[in-house]
């Protein structure tokens, strides 16, 4: 379904997305024992919403320039549109932050932060829009090779307990991507049981899911949470109709944040009769 990052900054997706990963942030920040993220198909970090691709598509109009034309009174929306604020503030006025630039403004000193791009002309740029950082590495490579060679997590010597893997492939190339991306969840959670790991996905018909939630549901996880936002009714499957997040060992109270958050998006975002869905796969004992 071509999901280069550049063609789709901003859109529906992205507010979904971005938003629930601050939230996830925010809550495992809560605590002080220092963090790693890992950001497995990190893109380019930041992209102008003026540019060549994100105009050729305005995807962004259905979204964050809708939020930012009425921001939702929704804090976890609001923390999100903050982000993005102090984004341009620094990188200018059409600025939309991708994964990479957000997970740099909410974490802390002491956090660790690794990011993989397989595409060399995105990886330059992302290199140049983390600039000399030192908490973030930006690693030219597959990021689901990538969850083999760095999990679990130790930066000079340092070994984290605790943190996020946040996998957000194109589904384009390979038409297997759930499976793949599922056996790498797999791996990651039998290299590293307490990550918080977070699988994006596009949904267009939600009746088509079904398999991938049996299979989510039987990962070795303390827990499995879906978060979806549909704009459209989903009964088109030549569309992106709604997009949806997959989280495992959810920090505690997140659903309660997230259901909220994707109302709020629901509401600002959705056409007539679209619907969010905020649910456990398999609930914390």
């Amino acid at each position: 379904m071509n999901y280069r990052h550049a063609f789709h900054a901003g859109n529906h997706a992205d507010a979904l997305k971005h938003t629930l990963l601050l939230a996830l942030c925010d809550a495992l920040t809560a605590k002080p024992a220092p963090l790693f993220a890992l950001d497995t198909h990190a893109g380019a970090g930041v992209y102008a919403l003026q540019g060549d691709e994100a105009t050729r598509t305005g995807e962004a109009e259905g979204g964050l320039l809708r939020l930012l034309a009425a921001p939702p009174r929704d804090p976890s929306v609001q923390r999100y549109l903050a982000a993005v604020a102090a984004c341009r503030a620094a990188c200018g006025p059409d600025a939309c932050p991708g994964s990479p630039r957000l997970l740099a403004h909410a974490l802390r000193g002491q956090d660790r932060i690794a990011c993989c791009e397989l595409r060399e002309d995105d990886a330059a740029l992302l290199k140049r829009a983390v600039g000399d950082d030192p908490r973030v590495a930006v690693h030219v490579r597959d990021g689901y090779a990538a969850m083999r060679a760095l999990l679990p997590p130790k930066v000079a010597g340092q070994r984290f307990a605790r943190g996020l893997v946040l996998i957000d492939p194109p589904y384009e190339a390979q038409l297997d991507e759930f499976d793949i991306a599922l056996a790498a969840i797999r791996d990651g959670l039998a290299r590293w049981p307490q990550a918080v790991i977070v699988l994006w996905y596009p949904i267009k018909r939600r009746s088509a899911l079904m398999p991938f939630y049996r299979a989510a549901a039987a990962l070795e996880a303390k827990s499995a949470l879906v978060c979806e936002l549909l704009v459209r009714p989903d009964d088109s499957p030549l569309r992106m109709n709604g997009s949806g997040l997959l989280v495992l060992n959810a920090p505690w109270r997140f659903d309660q944040a997230a259901r909220t958050a994707a109302d709020a998006l629901r509401d600002a975002l959705g056409e007539a009769g679209t619907s969010s869905r905020t649910d456990w796969l398999r609930a914390p004992a």
